[in-house]
């Protein structure tokens, strides 16, 4: 699959629509938005539809998530040029190439072996290089590269990750839907000090849950 100035043009009409109709006003986010060929990453049959404000299922029996989500999730994490963002759940790698597009310096990891392997060979031919990208349990993070400036969890978490917390720098954020399986609510943690956290609740929305462990 190419990028066509038809899949350009949609991209525009998405854009158009993140910013006039879900309210997205960060204009780091919108631009990358812009930048990413979404229909590179998921099935060729769903390609004439990939600018549409729809989840897709990808491998594993997983989805990529709505755009909309995507780029409400990237601006809760007020992402600056050259943070260290440690991102849980790479799944497909689209939300990975948003981060990269808004030139933060990613550290990914996926728990789906066949996610992992997929997301890595499609940013690679994309040429975009996360920092590091891993195959682990996203529960755990990723100490060994902590602390970071933000993390973005994109699957849904029965409970608090509480090693992920630890691995925030203070002035940190933290963007997680959290919630039982069948809907989550969109959190905002911002690390105040080495113990304490402000928390902010950001709506309802339906996420894959975040698993332990890994996946062969």
């Amino acid at each position: 699959m190419q990028d066509s100035f038809v899949h350009k043009g949609k991209r525009k009409i998405l854009v158009d629509y993140l910013r006039n109709r879900i309210g997205i006003s960060d204009e780091n986010v919108l631009s990358a938005m812009n930048e990413v060929p979404r229909h590179l990453f998921i099935e060729s049959i769903f390609e004439d539809f990939a600018y549409e404000d729809r989840a897709f299922p990808i491998l594993a029996h997983q989805t990529i998530s709505h755009p909309s989500t995507v780029a409400e999730q990237s601006e809760l994490l007020q992402v600056k040029p050259g943070e260290k963002i440690l991102e849980i759940g790479t799944g497909c790698g689209y939300q990975t190439a948003v981060l990269l597009a808004m030139k933060a310096h990613v550290y990914t990891v996926e728990r789906q072996k066949d996610l992992f392997d997929f997301s890595k060979k499609k940013l690679r031919e994309m040429h975009l290089f996360p920092k590091f990208q891993s195959f682990g349990d996203g529960f755990a993070g990723l100490p060994t590269f902590a602390p970071f400036d933000k993390i973005i969890v994109t699957c849904g978490a029965s409970i608090l990750p509480t090693e992920l917390l630890k691995q925030l720098k203070v002035g940190g954020k933290m963007v997680i839907p959290l919630g039982p399986t069948d809907e989550q609510v969109l959190f905002r943690f911002t690390k105040v000090s080495p113990t304490e956290f402000e928390k902010e609740e950001f709506g309802a929305y339906k996420f894959v849950p975040m698993l332990g462990s890994t996946n062969q």
